[in-house]
This record gives C-alpha cells, structure tokens and sequence, in this order.
C-alpha cells in the first residue's frame, strides 16, 4: 500500500508508529458529527492516474434520470400527506458497477487490500470488515454530470466509504446532516424541513478534494451530492463494506441503480437481514 497511500501521514499497519492518533481522531470525529475526513490519504503523485482511470470508467455508468424519494421506497406508498417521503426529487447520477471496473484500477486495489480494510475497520471502531459479494455493488464509482445530482437521501449501509477522484469545476458540494434521525426515531419533523428548504440550520457542508477518504455514517445522517456547474463531471469511488459476509443487495434497488441484476442478486432474495426498523 505504501506506493498508493501516504503511509507517512496515514499509518495502515497495525503497530506503526501514529497509527493509533490517527484511528483516535477519525473515531472522535465520527462520534462528534459521523464524518471524517482523511485528507491527502492518496499520494499526490498518484491523483492524475486515479483521475485518468475514472475518466475512461464513467462512460461505462448507468444513466438514468429518476424520481425518488429520500428513502428510496416507493413513490406510491401508503404514507400521511405531510410525510417527507410524499417529497419527490430527481436522481440524476450514474454508477459504474465493480464487475466494470477492471483489477488494476487503483480504487479496486485500494478496495480489496485488506490492510485499508482493517484500517478501516479500526477507524470505525470495528471487530471486522467484509467486502460485499455483490458483484455490482461492492465497489463503485458514482458519476454526478454537470446539471445532475444526486438528492437528499439515506444510505442502507450504517456506514460508508468513499473519495473523490474528480471534482467539478463548481458545485456538487457534499452536504449532510449528522444523525438528523436514529435507529430509534425517524425525526420525521426534521427531514421534512431540510427536504422543503427551511432546514440550512441543521446541514453541514463539506469541500472534498481528489484523493481525500471520506469516512461517513450515511444511514442516520441524511445528505446528498448538490447540483454540478461547469463542464466537468463529478466522480467518487464508494467502497462498500459490512461487518457480516455475504451481503448481496435487493433485485429491485439494484435494478434500479445498475440497470440490470445478475443470478446472484435473484438467489439472495428474501434474505437480507437489517439491524434496525427505520423506514428504508
């Protein structure tokens, strides 16, 4: 990993010498407003080729522009009138899925090492980490085009995994609410602000450049990618985890997002298991 990640900066080995005030600021961090950023963590002399490589991957992306939801269920579901799902938004980004992505691209070797793994675990304050045998979802890069977004949302995922490899000449800034609900409490009063443009008092924002980790607690803090400007697409590698094995995501959402399923997404069915009850 030492030629691909600032190892000086960011320690992946267990025992190294600042390793440990490293996972000790990521954790506070994350518990303070369920964000971290680890700043630089690819070498710099490395951030034109991680560009490149997803300059030639976006092409390949699913695009769809589609109404949605900030919970990503059905649009016709039976809710009260003034529920913040009855709130429609255009999703207008595209993912290239892992099976597309070939295994020399730096963000696949990043991804399946398990030294970041573990390193990511420890930030997190994991036992363990798997990689998703999803074959469409484990590792991803998400295409935002100029004119698109992609809206206020949940992730299924308690927590995610991502860095920039592009920015947009302007616009597309990561925007968030930290723990705006709970796995107890939707907090449905709030969302609905934030969804209808009263609710600035409760969104952070954050300036990601290439090459920057992003670790994130995307299941109780809702956000979303704002609107990109210019001529130039947005691109983030999201690299997915799970503390069980065998994750494999559901028909319909992956239909949805990929545009096709494979065999595997059709023999899961029926058997995901989620840690709590909220609405997604």
């Amino acid at each position: 990993m030492g030629h691909l990640v600032d190892t000086d900066r960011y320690p992946l080995e267990a025992g190294a010498a600042g390793r440990a005030a490293v996972l000790d600021r990521a954790r506070a961090e994350l518990a303070a407003d369920g964000c971290c950023i680890l700043p630089g963590f690819v070498r710099a002399e490395l951030l034109e080729k991680l560009r490149a490589e997803g300059e030639l991957l976006a092409p390949h992306g699913y695009y769809t522009v589609e109404r949605v939801n900030a919970y990503n269920i059905p649009l016709d579901a039976e809710l009260p009138a003034d529920h913040p799902a009855r709130i429609v938004m255009e999703r207008g980004n595209a993912f290239v899925a892992r099976d597309l992505i070939p295994a020399t691209a730096l963000i696949e070797v990043l991804y399946s090492h398990e030294q970041f793994r573990r390193f990511v675990a420890d930030c997190f304050g994991l036992a363990e980490l798997h990689e998703y045998t999803d074959p469409l979802a484990g590792l991803v890069l998400n295409v935002v085009s100029p004119g698109m977004s992609h809206p206020w949302h949940f992730d299924t995922n308690e927590f995610t995994v991502s860095m920039l490899t592009q920015e947009p000449e302007s616009g597309g800034v990561f925007e968030y609410c930290p723990a705006i609900r709970s796995p107890q409490a939707e907090n449905l009063a709030d969302v609905r602000r934030v969804l209808t443009g009263s609710g600035d008092d409760l969104i952070r924002r954050i300036t990601l450049r290439p090459g920057d980790l992003q670790l994130f607690q995307g299941r109780f803090s809702l956000h979303r990618v704002s609107p990109v400007a210019g001529t130039r697409q947005r691109h983030t590698a999201i690299f997915a985890y799970s503390e069980q094995p065998g994750v494999i995501g559901a028909v319909e959402r992956t239909r949805q997002l990929f545009g096709r399923v494979l065999p595997a997404h059709l023999a899961a069915t029926g058997n995901s298991v989620r840690g709590d009850q909220l609405l997604d």
